[in-house]
């Protein structure tokens, strides 16, 4: 049955091709083919009609493998099936069943007949009743001893009271050296264990808090955006750290870094998407553990973003100004089959420019200016995926 949906899946594949191809006209004919702004146009055009939409990493699973290996959950099967003009899922295979292949109209499950049978019932038997009678007292019987039995126990008497006595030593023990031998491993473990404590631990128990706030130094106001941060250590690879990555996020910790330390001196490399990219040198003075640090603005990252996201009647004319004929544009992908795919200034430029509702999810990753045009030559952007949404 499993080889009879993976083929009915193909055939619905197919068919969704065709709807689509009725009024686009992607890059390739061939749904397998398609990618980047092919598939946004295909995931506008299923939210208009089926009122519902796909991952971006659910299309590259099951549509890019020919044949399809695995079946797609029944909610995106009844989705692709409403887009291609049918009902349901049910409804697709119902109207392209193979030959000899039967499927039920009503999937109830079987009633459980039971025949008349003579009900015996088996009389529970109670526990009998036990009186116990109160039983006689019992008499005591005295049994008389002789004189020849008890004058051997009264010499054994007398010799353990002359041995006793006769003990020449008595060895006292002192308490406190017992106790200490019985819990000496004890002791010796704890003590081993709060040493590896306070030398894992060394560094954050004496280590100074430092807070570190960056700020528009064009506006005087907190960063908001995402801020990476690498401290850069002597000998050591640097270690990396986002702040503002968060949606709920206090107004004391928006574009704030702490960072524990028992050193003098520390450096950093500082990097937001619509900032420049700064090394920071500091000299730490535990009396002095707050500071505010000035981000210069990236002009042409913040136009770009501006004109990539609002006022679509500048958007063409203002990014065919600011972005390099050459430029290097990126778009990455949250899959593990494709990650980047290139695209050209024209075809960034009709991507951003379409009203469509990915781009609410638009995310710019990184660019890169030319200090002779003073053009954009490097753009790196993704478009963050969606779920399945009925």
């Amino acid at each position: 049955m499993a080889d009879l949906d993976l083929l009915h899946f193909e055939q619905l594949k197919a068919e969704v091709q065709a709807e689509y191809l009725k009024n686009h006209h992607p890059s390739y004919d061939e749904i397998s083919k398609w990618k980047g702004i092919d598939i946004i146009y295909f995931q506008e055009d299923l939210r208009k009609k089926a009122k519902g939409n796909i991952s971006e990493k659910s299309f590259y699973t099951y549509f890019k493998t020919v044949p399809s290996s695995k079946l797609p959950r029944i909610d995106m099967l009844n989705l692709l099936a409403i887009y291609a003009g049918y009902q349901s899922w049910y409804d697709f295979k119902k109207n392209h069943l193979f030959a000899n292949e039967f499927i039920s109209e009503h999937e109830k499950p079987s009633e459980i007949i039971v025949a008349d049978e003579e009900i015996i019932e088996i009389p529970v038997e109670k526990p009998a009743e036990t009186f116990l009678s109160t039983p006689e007292k019992a008499i005591p019987t005295i049994e008389k001893t002789t004189t020849a039995e008890i004058e051997p126990t009264i010499e054994e008497t007398k010799t353990t009271v002359a041995t006793s006595s006769s003990s020449p030593q008595r060895i006292f023990k002192n308490p406190l050296i017992s106790l200490i031998k019985q819990y000496f491993w004890l002791i010796s473990s704890v003590v081993l264990m709060t040493m590896v404590l306070i030398l894992v631990f060394w560094q954050r128990i004496f280590a100074t808090d430092y807070k570190f706030t960056f700020i528009d130094a064009d506006r005087n106001t907190k960063i908001k955006d995402i801020i990476e941060i690498r401290v850069l250590k002597e000998n050591e690879t640097p270690i990396r750290y986002i702040i503002n990555s968060g949606k709920d996020i206090e107004d004391d910790d928006v574009g704030v870094f702490r960072f524990p330390t028992q050193s003098k001196t520390l450096a950093m490399e500082v990097n937001s998407p619509f900032y420049r990219k700064d090394t920071i040198y500091r000299n730490l003075d535990p009396a002095r553990t707050n500071e505010t640090i000035e981000l210069e603005p990236d002009v042409y990252a913040q136009a770009l973003y501006y004109y990539s996201t609002n006022d679509i009647s500048k958007k063409r004319e203002e990014l065919d100004k600011i972005i390099s004929n050459n430029a290097l544009i990126y778009q990455v992908f949250d899959n593990e089959t494709y990650g980047v795919e290139t695209l050209d200034k024209q075809k960034y430029i009709g991507l951003v420019t379409t009203p469509t509702t990915s781009l609410k999810n638009f995310k710019m990753i990184e660019t890169k200016v030319s200090p002779e045009t003073k053009k954009i030559i490097l753009i790196k952007f993704k478009i963050q995926p969606d779920e399945i949404t009925k």
